[in-house]
C-alpha cells in the first residue's frame, strides 16, 4: 500500500493503514455507497472520513497506473492548494493506493470529517429555508473568490459544497475535489461554472445579481450568460437520461 500523509499525521500512519486494510470490516458507512464508498473512523479523538474510490475499468486501470494521477492523489493535492488559498475544505490527512498488481486498483482519500448544517442542494429543494437569499448571495461571493483565485471547480454541483451556519455568517467547504483546473478564468468560464447548480431561474437571477457587483459586466449580461449555460446543461442532462432509459428498454 502506497500512502502519502500530511505532516501532522505522519505519526499515526499505523492506525490509518489498519483502517485502510480493514476498510470493508470496520467504520460507519455514509450514504448508499453505490459507486464510491465513504466511511467514518475515529483517529486519536477525531472523526476522520475515508473515501474509497470505485476500481476503474481496465483501460483506466492502465491510465491511472502509468500515466495519470489517481482521483485520491488529486483530491489530496487539490485540498492542499485550496487551504493555501484560504478556501474551505475538510483538512486533508492522506491518500493511499494499492500497488500490489500490474494494474491500478483500490485508492483512498482520507480527510477530517466536517460537521455542517446544509449543502447547496437544500437551497434548491427548500425555497422557504430561513435566510435563503442571504445564503445564496454568500455562496455566490464564495464562488467569485474561487474564480479570483484561478480555481475552476469542475464538480461545482449541489452536493459538493457544505455550508456551516453561524448566526448570519456562512462558511463554505468544497468536497469531491478530484476534478479541478487552476487557470485564469474568462467571463464565459465563470458563467459556465454555475451551470450545474440549479435549474431554478429565480436562483440564477439572484446569483447573477450578486456576481455582477464584483465584475465589469452588466447584471443583465451576467444573468443571460449564466442562464444560457444553465439551460444548455439541463438540456444535455435530460437528453442523457432519455438515452439511458431507451437503452434499458
Amino acid at each position: 500500500m502506497k500512502i502519502k500523509l500530511a505532516p501532522l499525521f505522519e505519526d499515526q500512519k499505523r492506525e490509518i493503514l489498519f483502517y485502510l486494510e480493514n476498510f470493508n470490516q470496520f467504520g460507519t458507512l455514509i450514504g448508499e455507497g453505490s459507486r464510491n464508498k465513504i466511511k467514518l473512523f475515529e483517529l486519536n479523538g477525531k472523526i476522520i472520513n475515508i473515501k474509497s474510490f470505485k476500481i476503474p475499468n481496465k483501460f483506466n486501470q492502465v491510465i491511472y497506473k502509468y500515466f495519470r494521477k489517481s482521483k485520491a492523489e488529486r483530491s489530496f493535492n487539490y485540498a492542499q492548494i485550496l487551504i493555501s488559498k484560504n478556501i474551505g475544505t475538510p483538512a486533508p490527512i492522506a491518500y493511499a493506493e494499492n500497488n500490489s498488481s500490474a494494474l491500478f486498483s483500490e485508492s483512498y482519500y482520507i480527510s477530517e470529517h466536517l460537521e455542517y448544517d446544509l449543502t447547496y442542494r437544500e437551497l434548491v429543494t427548500h425555497s422557504d429555508l430561513e435566510n435563503h437569499e442571504q445564503i445564496l448571495r454568500a455562496f455566490t461571493r464564495f464562488t467569485y473568490k474561487l474564480h479570483e483565485n484561478q480555481i475552476e471547480f469542475l464538480d461545482h454541483s449541489p452536493g459538493n459544497t457544505l455550508i456551516q451556519v453561524n448566526d448570519k455568517a456562512y462558511n463554505f467547504f468544497l468536497v469531491d475535489l478530484n476534478r479541478m483546473n487552476f487557470k485564469q478564468l474568462n467571463f464565459d468560464d465563470r458563467m459556465k461554472n454555475f451551470s450545474h447548480l440549479t435549474p431554478k431561474r429565480e436562483m440564477v437571477e439572484v446569483m447573477a445579481d450578486e456576481y455582477s457587483k464584483f465584475i465589469k459586466e452588466d447584471r443583465v449580461e451576467v444573468f443571460e450568460k449564466m442562464w444560457f449555460y444553465t439551460n444548455k446543461f439541463q438540456e444535455n442532462h435530460l437528453r442523457k437520461k432519455m438515452l439511458k432509459k431507451k437503452l434499458k428498454l
